[in-house]
């Protein structure tokens, strides 16, 4: 667990002097980055690396090399959002430790930083860690807000990525979402015979590890609330159908006892229930099941195929995808499968909805000439394209619903890549994995 400091107790050491007037020609309106024009224009920030109050070794390195590797960290990761343009080389300047609470602003000014991120990696005697965490305004010459996390030495990098998300909020106004996981399936071999297994890591890619051995193919895996359990459908014994897998033990087990094929599975806001698509007699239906176990309650009962549900944030309704009308349309119904009503009206298909957990907004899959990432408003309205390649799909939100994980696949090539796009559609990355990856599933924050 990574617990926090109250601020302002991070050192102990006298609180930062007054500040200094800011200098002529500095605004004197409060610091923040514009997350829609802040793409296009980013801010400058200056993280210089982290000193220590005394160098020491510990089971995840010494002191000074993490202040060194939490300072790249929470650079990347701000540099990853696109709203911030990190100063790199001779323009970082070092840092002593009386300067973390004590910032050289005039020194800082010169190098065009408009915000500076300063802190300390400091061994504790209990075999802790503690990384402090201050957010300047260069201009005004003003701490904006601080922070202290209290690591296990193992968990060194949470402390980077809560600092980042610290940063991140306090400018932009948006939640945080650097401290999460990815889970996704992980892919290798030829087109035609492929391997795939469950893999889960860092929201940056760190800490990969596979959960699977890949003796059957699996797909589409999804986080639960808790993060302790990923329910996902494998083809284990030829038979397609959903499985719960507990991250903790290792151990996974059926959801549904049936002989019919199962699949799309995603976890209710609460984590007590699964919905999730059967097949029988031919025809394809939604239904929920409690995590737990148990008989299903059919929600959809129209002829065709229903598919892709997705819950809004408070567990009210669900979006999911069905071709009832003839085409692959996107529908919204209560959380009981009341009051079934179609949302999508533009030309082509729309499948894989998925709903923001800020329930704003619905990510889909656009198909027609290609396929791209989308969204639109839960009553089917502002309809936006975000991407404009061959095969992009399979789109899932960040914990704070402004960036959106997916899978590229290159035309012919059979191969998938994770990449990520923010609500701008100018923020477009490639998001690094060991091996080829498809059906990514972005999970909460971290506790």
């Amino acid at each position: 667990m990574l617990a926090l400091l109250a601020s302002g107790t991070a050192v102990a050491q006298t609180p930062p002097p007054a500040p200094a007037a800011a200098p002529a020609g500095a605004s004197s309106g409060p610091l923040e980055v514009d997350v829609v024009g802040g793409i296009s224009a980013p801010m400058p920030i200056a993280v210089p690396v982290m000193p220590t109050p005394a160098a020491a070794g510990t089971p995840a390195g010494d002191t000074a090399s993490l202040g060194r590797q939490v300072s790249e960290i929470i650079t990347n990761d701000l540099r990853n959002s696109g709203l911030f343009t990190p100063l790199v080389g001779s323009a970082l300047r070092a840092v002593s430790f009386p300067q973390v609470t004590a910032p050289d602003f005039a020194g800082w000014g010169s190098t065009g930083a408009q915000a500076l991120v300063q802190g300390f990696v400091q061994a504790n005697g209990d075999g802790t860690l503690t990384v402090g965490c201050y957010l300047y305004d260069v201009f005004a010459q003003t701490e904006l807000t601080r922070q202290g996390f209290v690591v296990p030495p193992a968990q060194w990098r949470r402390a980077a990525h809560k600092c980042a998300d610290q940063v991140y909020t306090r400018l932009s106004g948006e939640g945080p979402y650097f401290d999460s996981r990815v889970v996704y399936v992980s892919e290798t071999g030829p087109k035609t015979r492929r391997l795939k297994r469950l893999a889960v890591m860092d929201q940056d890619g760190a800490n990969h590890r596979f959960l699977t051995n890949g003796r059957s193919i699996v797909l589409t895996p999804r986080f639960a609330p808790n993060q302790q359990t990923i329910a996902y459908m494998s083809f284990e014994n030829d038979r397609p159908r959903i499985y719960v897998y507990d991250v903790g033990s290792g151990k996974q087990r059926l959801v549904v006892n049936q002989p019919n094929m199962t699949f799309a599975p995603r976890f209710s806001p609460d984590g007590r229930s699964i919905v999730f698509s059967m097949s029988v007699n031919g025809n394809t239906d939604i239904y929920r099941v409690p995590t737990s176990g148990g008989t299903p309650q059919r929600l959809t009962t129209s002829p065709g195929i229903d598919t892709g549900a997705s819950y809004s944030p408070d567990g009210s309704r669900i979006v999911f995808e069905s071709d009832r009308s003839g085409g692959q349309q996107l529908y919204v119904m209560g959380a009981d499968g009341s009051g079934q009503n179609r949302i999508s009206f533009g030309g082509g298909r729309y499948g894989t909805p998925v709903w923001s957990p800020r329930g704003d907004l619905i990510a889909f899959t656009k198909i027609g000439g290609g396929f791209r990432i989308g969204t639109m408003t839960p009553g089917g309205g502002n309809e936006t394209i975000l991407t404009n390649a061959w095969q992009d799909e399979g789109p899932s939100w960040s914990p704070n619903g402004r960036v959106i994980l997916f899978f590229r696949t290159g035309q012919g090539s059979g191969k998938a890549d994770l990449w990520s796009v923010d609500l701008t559609g100018k923020n477009l990355r490639p998001v690094p994995t060991p091996l080829d990856g498809s059906d990514p599933a972005w999970g909460p924050l971290l506790p």
